[in-house]
């Protein structure tokens, strides 16, 4: 099964657009959930769908840009004015294809896209390029218009373009001084999406035992990884070297500029934290009014983001089931009682497919993003235990943006793309068995069997070696950013938050905690949440560190 996002889901949406952000915020850092992938859905790959396509460089400028800061260098050479004096035409939009299920809106008379060309190889920007898909809708109160504000609503893999137009209601009161500007990150949807299998492919391999127990299901569960990363490098390949975090956050800064902006303001959810965090430590001069939600900690290493996933997954589980007045011993029992039965005998379900151990939890996942979709918990739970799979299956398939007609978008493929670009670590399946496991079924005896085991499909072989063993997100002389961190949240646990605002450094990570359930404080629409953060990015205030807000 695809591994919980990042970057979670906006855990208070309205109910139709949370299920589009929270869904792909489950893996990894998703705060988009399973939010809107724009990828295709046909048994053929939509390689030849992508509206951003590799292409040769543009004739040179004869505008030379300035250094890039933090990069200047052989490194990282100033680009060309052909990038940084570009115009962008904006065209008002058709609606993008987006998750089956998601509920966003299609972009109506108030959004237009238009195409960003970036260089696919920032130390070499005279080479190859690729193109960014942005939308935007512009500031209703022009005479008082701040600038752009950016969101990236996590993932890695979400699709800024498919989800903003579907969540714009929540910025309502920053809208009227900013235009709101999505963007599909380098590698997403359609910015020459990541594409790595067919839909046949996908429904194969989530049936493949995620926790093997004997050497046989070993071998079939590794081999379906190598298969996975073998499908990107031969659809993908020519730009799977170039999707990490890194390049993304240079991708913004060139954003800013072709906006017209003097400094980047940015809204960033799950995974967009983490990207936000390397924007500011590249460019520290340019960073604006910057807000980090559902915050990825950046002194995670590869192992340590799905140890992090493991403990706050289970704190979310055992919230539910304090709110059911079920003890969280004999609660957790009961669900590992369902999933080892699971094992070995699939439940029947109303959809003619059966519930294995692994869709189930993925179903019990995609639920615990946000406190109103419980409910839904509790009947897909007592279901399951009395037999019927269905409800576990509709969670599960509706998080793995599974359609009616079995198609699948292809939001996981890019978001394992760029995570295993980031990410230094790899873990082989002697160490899982050796070391991990025991530790990470300590901490959750319900999710850390998987994600331990997880860590030896994701990355171990990749076939693009990743960058860092934790991002560098120091930021000194940057103007405050403002760091949110949910007690109660369930993909990136609160402590990340801390070490985000300590790395950001004094006077630049302001803390404010949010006592709160959900991926994602300002989504759920607490009252004190919304007035600190609105204030942040209208008045430019900043609130007192140590902030709390229950």
């Amino acid at each position: 099964m695809p591994r919980p996002h990042r970057t979670a889901s906006l855990s208070a949406l309205s109910t139709s657009a949370l299920s589009t952000l929270s869904t792909l915020s489950a893996g990894l850092l998703l705060l988009v959930g399973a939010l809107a992938g724009c990828g295709g859905t046909e048994d053929t790959p939509p390689d030849a769908k992508a509206a951003s396509p590799v292409t040769a460089a543009p004739a040179p400028g004869t505008v030379q840009g300035r250094a890039q800061e933090g990069g200047a260098g052989p490194a990282s050479p100033a680009l060309p004015g052909a990038f940084t004096a570009q115009r962008l035409d904006w065209v008002r939009c058709a609606a993008p294809e987006k998750a089956r299920g998601s509920g966003a809106k299609a972009p109506g008379a108030d959004w237009r896209c238009a195409t960003l060309v970036a260089p696919l190889d920032y130390t070499r920007p005279a080479g190859e390029t690729t193109a960014i898909a942005l939308i935007r809708s512009t500031a209703r109160d022009k005479d008082r218009r701040i600038g752009s504000l950016l969101f990236n609503f996590g993932g890695p893999g979400g699709s800024g373009v498919a989800t903003l137009p579907g969540a714009a209601d929540l910025f309502d009161r920053l809208h009227e001084r900013y235009d709101l500007v999505g963007f599909d990150p380098r590698g997403v949807a359609e910015s020459s999406g990541v594409v790595c299998r067919d839909n046949r492919q996908t429904e194969r391999s989530l049936r493949i035992d995620s926790t093997p127990d004997t050497p046989a299901e070993e071998r079939v569960f590794l081999d379906d990884s190598a298969e996975f990363g073998a499908g990107c490098a031969k659809r993908s390949g020519r730009i799977l070297p170039y999707v990490g975090t890194t390049s993304a956050a240079r991708d913004m800064d060139l954003m800013r500029q072709v906006l017209g902006d003097r400094k980047l303001h940015y809204f960033g959810f799950s995974y967009g934290t983490e990207l936000g965090g390397v924007y500011a430590h590249l460019f520290p001069s340019k960073v604006g009014r910057l807000t980090l939600d559902a915050v990825v900690d950046p002194s995670a290493d590869y192992t340590g983001h799905s140890r992090n996933q493991a403990l706050g997954f289970q704190r979310a589980l055992e919230n539910y089931f304090k709110s059911r007045d079920i003890g969280a011993r004999s609660g957790t029992a009961r669900v590992v009682k369902l999933l080892d039965r699971l094992d070995s005998e699939p439940l029947p379900t109303a959809m003619g497919r059966t519930l294995t151990q692994g869709l189930a939890l993925t179903g019990i996942i995609s639920p615990l993003y946000g406190e109103e979709s419980w409910p839904e918990l509790t009947d897909a739970l007592e279901g399951a235990e009395n037999g019927d799979g269905t409800g576990l299956l509709r969670l599960a398939d509706a998080y793995n943006d599974r359609d009616a007609r079995g198609r699948y978008g292809t939001a996981h493929h890019a978001q394992r793309a760029i995570s295993c670009a980031d990410a230094e670590g790899r873990v082989d399946a002697a160490e899982v068995r050796s070391r991990l496991l025991a530790d990470f079924s300590e901490v959750s005896p319900v999710f850390g069997p998987y994600l331990a085991w997880d860590l030896a499909g994701w990355c171990a072989r990749w076939p693009v070696a990743g960058e860092h063993e934790t991002p560098e997100v120091a930021a000194p002389g940057a103007d405050p950013i403002l760091v949110i961190g949910g007690k109660g949240d369930p993909a990136t646990p609160y402590e990340g938050s801390l070490r985000m605002a300590e790395e950001l450094g004094e006077g630049v990570g302001v803390h404010l905690t949010f006592e709160g359930e959900g991926h994602g404080a300002y989504t759920t629409g607490n009252a004190c949440v919304t007035q600190v953060v609105d204030d942040y990015f209208l008045r430019d205030k900043v609130p007192a560190p140590g902030k709390s807000c229950a």
